[in-house]
């Protein structure tokens, strides 16, 4: 896989290390303010499919050079105006195009890559979609990226822990849905319980995240939808950038240090960045100090490209590495957490253990290093990009208090991701792209312990994908054809065959079809119909074992058929001068559902299995035809003459139920619960000289009571729900008009509430003996501080 992706980078670096020469292609125009005609300085201008862009000087000019020929989508933007989304053909040599922005309170007009496969609005995007800037993600106070994106509305996290949350998007996470990384699917055993996604937090340029089937473009396992990542943002020519940020959080001691540079001369652009984060053990009020919920990342990335009138070609380049604790919740009859030491005796953990960010047995070390190759370049009147990589994911978990050094176990998986499409030009509103994609993989176990055999794995799929607009009206959909093949591997366990060899071959056709009709300039409706597929992973179809983590043995599948669904979404947005409304409803009909279902012995009552002296109930995997079903609202009010603050409410509602019952249960497992979000904020000082866009706000965080759990077997228990405060500040500090740094101060459960989310694995650790309270509690009282200083120089 490496020679592979080596040979094909290096291939078309040659030739579009020709093709730079051919052309030069320049942008320039005005912004001003439509009403009174005043330049507006600072304002931004992107072309997000080139991945180029600049911001206004003090008269309002931007000059935008090596800019692709040919059709593109602009996005303009300034904080308190409405941004404009524009269509414009660029020709070879010198370009002009003003641009007049009018005054909004809320700037809802943006671009999305992510939803069709290309750069389009999103007011003419047919499905839900939401997007999450940097600066939103400064002034949320949170321990992973995950955790940052779930207070979007229809997003919420599984976690294990501060170090571990794993996406879901309208109660359907895991292999469910995708995460894509700078244009990549990212690999890494997503259907494990105890990591994460294995992406730096501090890295992120923004996210955007599509809830709904994008099976059309992604393929198997974008079921629910898609969050999109991106880390890679090219400066404006002949400039040079650094930015350092360093944060810290009270409640763990979690403490982070990033910093970044990057610059661009003549369109030849670079960037690299580091990051050290890690935290102690986090606290709350029924559990004190929680054993070994301590982590410690070291990562690094960067880039190196050029942009010219052809296009572009970035080679990018990711380590992700992490130590994090495994929870498991064992006490001490006076309810204090045992820490297992080396003699086999269980012992206590010091205060010098609760404060150490070096994780005990057991833990995890992961590790993820990611090169992509990420071109477009133009190709008769469209273009064509060609999106290479290659991933490798080591996950170890480290387990013997009589061997720290052994690795119970250790998945080594190797990934190869290819894709490429081709764009054709817009023809009378029509916008068309046809593409294929797809994945090689192999996975090697290394360690002790052997949870799902060795395998290699092929993916391979076809899509075409159209967008017409006519007049208000913008019509979308395609198709897909995609294909899998999956050969595991035999194991044996001594003389005995752990894993017996098979193949395994699925096949499906995914598509969509949707609407986006503008009524007006304020008042938009959304109608969208889509099929998604998701194929059985290999630990449903093949796994044969425990690990760390859980309390179940786990016996897979090979008969297990795909996941198949139906999904009707229906959404609309009015926004006002002082008014944001925007609701989305939605209807899931899956095929084939799959979940653990608890295995009977051949005499009757529950299968037992013999682990360490220790008997596990054994679980298998079945499937049903399950329905899930619910909306998202969100209502931004900023009454006049008050425009200044901004009363934000959001809520979330989502229902799962099998069609037949399971063992007298009709609830499908892992449904968040109900939640309401309200916000009062305000933004002052936009134009201040010393003190800069001060940001105040004040946030109630209701979760409600989840009274409709998957109890089958044991498995989930009721919820009740609870109410989290949660407070912050941040400004600017300027001097002549150049930002000298920002600082951010958040408080999150400021009440110190103790509560367990209905999604909290440690909800399900034993009961602490001194309290007789099952499991552990979430996170308590936290501070956060945030210091980001910004560099800049000129290079002309």
């Amino acid at each position: 896989m490496k020679k592979s992706f080596s040979f094909g980078f290096f291939l078309f670096i040659g030739f579009i290390s020709f093709a730079q020469q051919k052309n030069r292609t320049q942008l320039s125009g005005k912004v001003t303010d439509t009403k009174s005609g005043m330049p507006l300085a600072g304002a931004s201008v992107i072309l997000s499919e080139s991945k180029v862009g600049t911001s206004t000087d003090s008269s309002g000019n931007y000059i935008l050079n090596n800019v692709p020929f040919g059709h593109t989508l602009i996005e303009i933007s300034y904080t308190g105006y409405r941004s404009v989304v524009d269509h414009f053909d660029i020709e070879p040599g010198n370009n002009k195009k003003d641009f007049a922005l009018t005054p909004s309170i809320i700037e809802n007009e943006t671009v999305t890559i992510t939803a069709v496969g290309n750069a389009t609005s999103m007011r003419k995007a047919p499905i839900a979609i939401s997007r999450v800037t940097k600066t939103e993600l400064f002034v949320t106070a949170s321990t992973n990226i995950i955790d940052a994106i779930s207070r979007q509305p229809g997003v919420s996290q599984l976690t294990s822990g501060p170090a571990v949350s794993k996406p879901i998007i309208r109660g359907l996470g895991y292999n469910r849905l995708v995460v894509i990384n700078d244009g990549v699917r990212q690999e890494g055993q997503q259907w494990g319980d105890e990591h994460g996604i294995e992406i730096d937090e501090n890295s992120v340029s923004r996210i955007e995240i599509v809830k709904g089937p994008a099976s059309l473009i992604y393929g198997s396992d974008a079921l629910a939808g898609v969050v999109n990542i991106i880390t890679t943002n090219p400066l404006p020519v002949n400039t040079i950038k650094a930015n350092v940020l360093s944060s810290y959080n009270t409640n763990n001691k979690q403490r982070s240090f990033f910093a970044s540079i990057g610059g661009n001369h003549s369109g030849f652009n670079w960037n690299g960045w580091g990051d050290l984060t890690s935290g102690a053990d986090y606290t709350n009020k029924y559990d004190d100090r929680v054993w070994n919920s301590k982590f410690n990342n070291m990562n690094f990335g960067g880039y190196v490209g050029y942009n010219g009138a052809w296009g572009f070609s970035h080679l990018i380049v990711s380590n992700f590495n992490q130590e994090l604790g495994i929870i498991e919740g064992e006490r001490n009859p006076d309810g204090s957490f045992i820490k297992a030491l080396p003699n086999g005796v269980n012992g206590k953990p010091t205060d010098s253990d609760f404060n150490s960010t070096d994780p005990s047995i057991p833990f995890q070390h992961v590790r993820h290093f990611k090169v992509i190759a990420d071109n477009s370049f133009k190709a008769g009147s469209g273009k064509v990009t060609v999106n290479l990589a290659w991933q490798r994911n080591q996950r170890q978990e480290f387990g013997n208090a009589f061997d720290a050094q052994e690795k119970s176990l250790y998945f080594d998986l190797n990934t190869f991701n290819y894709n490429t499409a081709y764009h054709f030009d817009d023809k009378k509103g029509w916008t068309t792209s046809i593409g294929i994609g797809g994945m090689q993989q192999t996975n090697e176990n290394k360690g002790v312990e052997v949870l799902i055999p060795e395998y290699d794995l092929i993916d391979i799929g076809g899509f075409v994908y159209s967008q017409k607009t006519i007049g208000k009206t913008t019509l979308s959909g395609g198709m897909r054809l995609d294909s899998r093949f999956l050969d595991s591997k035999e194991f044996l366990d001594g003389p005995e065959i752990k894993f017996n060899s098979f193949k395994k071959d699925f096949f499906n056709v995914s598509g969509s079809a949707g609407v986006s009709y503008a009524a007006t300039q304020n008042f938009v409706l959304k109608l969208n119909f889509a099929k998604g597929f998701r194929a059985p992973s290999i630990p449903e179809l093949a796994s044969n074992g425990t690990h760390e983590g859980t309390n179940r043995y786990e016996y897979g599948n090979p008969g297990l058929k795909s996941e198949t669904s139906w999904q009707a979404d229906f959404g609309f947005e009015i926004n006002s001068e002082h008014v944001l409304f925007n609701a989305g409803t939605f209807y899931n009909s899956i095929n084939n559902f799959i979940f653990y279902s608890k295995l009977s012995a051949a005499g009757g009552g529950d299968s037992l299995v013999l682990v360490d002296q220790d008997f596990i109930p054994a679980f298998g995997f079945e499937q049903r035809a399950a329905y899930l079903a619910g909306f998202e609202a969100l209502v931004d009010l900023h009454p006049h003459p008050l425009d200044w603050l901004h009363w934000q409410n959001s809520i979330s509602y989502v229902r799962g139920i099998f069609k037949e019952p399971v063992e007298g249960v009709k609830n499908v497992p892992l449904i968040p619960a109900t939640r309401w979000l309200s916000e009062l904020k305000t933004e002052l000082l936009s134009k201040g000289k010393t003190v800069r866009n001060l940001f105040l706000f004040f946030e109630v965080d209701h979760t409600f009571d989840q009274n409709t759990p998957f109890t089958a077997y044991d498995t989930e228990t009721s919820t009740p729900g609870y109410t989290l405060l949660n407070a912050g500040v941040s400004a600017n500090i300027t001097c002549k008009d150049k930002a000298l740094f920002s600082i951010y101060l958040l408080g999150n459960n400021l009440t110190d509430k103790a509560y367990q989310n209905h999604l909290s694995r440690l909800k399900y650790t034993q009961v602490n003996p001194a309290t007789g309270r099952q499991g552990v509690f979430n996170m308590g009282r936290n501070f956060s501080i945030k210091l980001n200083i910004p560099l800049s120089f000129d290079t002309k």
